[in-house]
């Protein structure tokens, strides 16, 4: 699954638009205060990674080398209690 589609089914399943973020996908404005997110690595060429962002700090959870393993990671994390 790539970005788009995963928007398409966090929408579907319901998960509010102030929980994440998807870089070029979903970007909400302004940033809410805490969200989990999915993005290229600022750090790390041709990376991904999934996170928490709370109060202006971007905490990386994992790193991924495929946009669909972020993309499938940061699913998880916002629906482990489904």
């Amino acid at each position: 699954m790539d970005r788009r589609s995963l928007l398409t089914v966090l929408r579907a399943r319901g998960v509010q638009d102030g929980h994440y973020y998807i870089e070029d996908v979903h970007q909400p404005s302004p940033l809410p205060t805490d969200f989990l997110y999915l993005r290229r690595s600022p750090a790390l060429s041709g990376r991904w990674e999934t996170g928490s962002y709370e109060r202006g700090t971007w905490e990386t959870i994992a790193q991924h080398t495929r946009e669909e393993d972020a993309c499938a990671h940061l699913l998880r994390l916002l629906t482990a209690d489904d």
